[in-house]
Protein backbone atom coordinates (compact mmCIF):
# COMPACT_ATOMS: atom_id res chain seq x y z
CA UNK A 1 0.00 0.00 0.00
CA UNK A 2 1.06 3.74 -0.85
CA UNK A 3 0.49 6.98 1.04
CA UNK A 4 -1.71 8.23 -2.06
CA UNK A 5 -3.42 4.28 -1.86
CA UNK A 6 -4.66 5.01 1.94
CA UNK A 7 -5.32 8.40 0.54
CA UNK A 8 -7.68 7.26 -2.26
CA UNK A 9 -9.36 4.81 0.01
CA UNK A 10 -9.96 7.26 2.70
CA UNK A 11 -11.61 9.94 0.33
CA UNK A 12 -13.22 7.25 -0.84
CA UNK A 13 -15.67 6.92 2.05
CA UNK A 14 -18.53 9.62 2.49
CA UNK A 15 -18.14 12.58 3.70
CA UNK A 16 -14.72 12.32 4.33
CA UNK A 17 -12.09 15.40 4.02
CA UNK A 18 -8.25 15.15 4.25
CA UNK A 19 -6.85 18.36 6.97
CA UNK A 20 -3.49 18.21 8.81
CA UNK A 21 -3.48 17.73 12.61
CA UNK A 22 -0.03 18.05 14.42
CA UNK A 23 1.77 18.08 10.65
CA UNK A 24 0.83 15.38 9.44
CA UNK A 25 -2.22 14.30 6.98
CA UNK A 26 -5.52 13.33 8.62
CA UNK A 27 -8.48 12.04 7.38
CA UNK A 28 -12.16 13.33 9.12
CA UNK A 29 -15.83 12.40 8.81
CA UNK A 30 -17.91 15.67 9.76
CA UNK A 31 -14.96 17.49 11.76
CA UNK A 32 -13.53 13.60 13.63
CA UNK A 33 -10.57 12.53 13.04
CA UNK A 34 -10.64 8.46 12.06
CA UNK A 35 -7.50 8.12 10.19
CA UNK A 36 -3.85 10.03 9.58
CA UNK A 37 -0.77 9.19 7.54
CA UNK A 38 2.75 9.64 7.73
CA UNK A 39 2.82 9.12 11.86
CA UNK A 40 5.45 8.22 13.45
CA UNK A 41 6.72 8.32 9.78
CA UNK A 42 5.92 8.13 5.47
CA UNK A 43 6.03 4.78 6.63
CA UNK A 44 3.23 4.06 8.35
CA UNK A 45 -0.52 5.35 8.91
CA UNK A 46 -3.07 5.30 11.93
CA UNK A 47 -7.15 4.04 11.87
CA UNK A 48 -8.86 4.90 15.38
CA UNK A 49 -10.53 2.13 16.31
CA UNK A 50 -12.10 0.61 19.93
CA UNK A 51 -9.30 -1.53 22.09
CA UNK A 52 -11.60 -4.56 20.90
CA UNK A 53 -11.46 -3.66 16.68
CA UNK A 54 -7.82 -3.45 17.47
CA UNK A 55 -7.34 -6.47 18.87
CA UNK A 56 -9.00 -8.40 16.13
CA UNK A 57 -6.81 -6.69 13.22
CA UNK A 58 -3.92 -7.08 15.38
CA UNK A 59 -4.71 -11.06 15.42
CA UNK A 60 -5.59 -11.09 12.15
CA UNK A 61 -2.44 -9.48 10.44
CA UNK A 62 0.42 -8.62 13.27
CA UNK A 63 2.35 -7.43 10.26
CA UNK A 64 0.13 -4.73 9.39
CA UNK A 65 -1.20 -3.37 12.37
CA UNK A 66 0.28 -2.83 15.75
CA UNK A 67 -1.08 -0.30 18.56
CA UNK A 68 0.11 3.01 18.64
CA UNK A 69 2.60 3.26 21.85
CA UNK A 70 1.36 4.96 24.98
CA UNK A 71 -2.36 5.54 26.09
CA UNK A 72 -3.41 6.42 22.28
CA UNK A 73 -2.94 2.68 21.58
CA UNK A 74 -4.47 1.08 24.54
CA UNK A 75 -7.58 3.32 23.49
CA UNK A 76 -7.53 1.80 20.40
CA UNK A 77 -5.18 3.93 18.24
CA UNK A 78 -3.80 1.77 15.65
CA UNK A 79 -0.72 1.71 13.53
CA UNK A 80 -0.77 0.46 9.89
CA UNK A 81 2.38 -0.37 8.60
CA UNK A 82 1.86 0.62 4.90
CA UNK A 83 4.11 -1.61 3.38
CA UNK A 84 2.85 -4.32 4.52
CA UNK A 85 -0.31 -3.63 3.84
CA UNK A 86 -3.04 -4.48 0.78
CA UNK A 87 -6.34 -2.58 -0.27
CA UNK A 88 -8.19 -6.25 1.08
CA UNK A 89 -6.65 -6.04 4.71
CA UNK A 90 -6.71 -1.90 4.78
CA UNK A 91 -10.28 -1.31 3.66
CA UNK A 92 -12.13 -3.00 6.40
CA UNK A 93 -9.93 -1.05 9.26
CA UNK A 94 -10.60 1.73 7.31
CA UNK A 95 -14.52 1.38 7.24
CA UNK A 96 -14.58 0.37 10.71
CA UNK A 97 -12.21 3.61 11.90
CA UNK A 98 -14.63 5.78 9.98
CA UNK A 99 -18.17 3.98 11.07
CA UNK A 100 -16.92 4.36 14.65
CA UNK A 101 -16.36 8.31 13.91
CA UNK A 102 -19.27 8.64 11.68
CA UNK A 103 -23.27 9.67 13.22
CA UNK A 104 -25.10 6.91 13.19
CA UNK A 105 -27.55 8.61 10.59
CA UNK A 106 -24.41 8.62 8.11
CA UNK A 107 -23.22 5.17 8.53
CA UNK A 108 -26.96 4.11 7.91
CA UNK A 109 -27.42 5.64 5.02
CA UNK A 110 -24.16 4.44 3.68
CA UNK A 111 -25.64 0.75 4.30
CA UNK A 112 -24.86 -2.31 6.13
CA UNK A 113 -21.01 -2.76 5.27
CA UNK A 114 -20.17 0.36 6.90
CA UNK A 115 -22.71 0.11 10.30
CA UNK A 116 -21.07 0.37 13.55
CA UNK A 117 -22.79 -2.79 16.03
CA UNK A 118 -25.30 -1.29 18.35
CA UNK A 119 -23.89 -1.10 21.94
CA UNK A 120 -25.42 -3.90 24.52
CA UNK A 121 -26.51 -2.29 27.25
CA UNK A 122 -27.04 -4.73 30.11
CA UNK A 123 -30.72 -4.20 31.64
CA UNK A 124 -31.57 -5.30 35.00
Amino acid sequence: MTLDGFRRMALGLPEVTEEAHMGHPDFRVRGKIFATLCAPSAEWGMVKLTPEQQDAFVDSAPAVFTPVKGGWGRGGATNVRLRAATARILRPALMTAWSNAAPRSLTAAAGPSTRRPSRSRNRQ
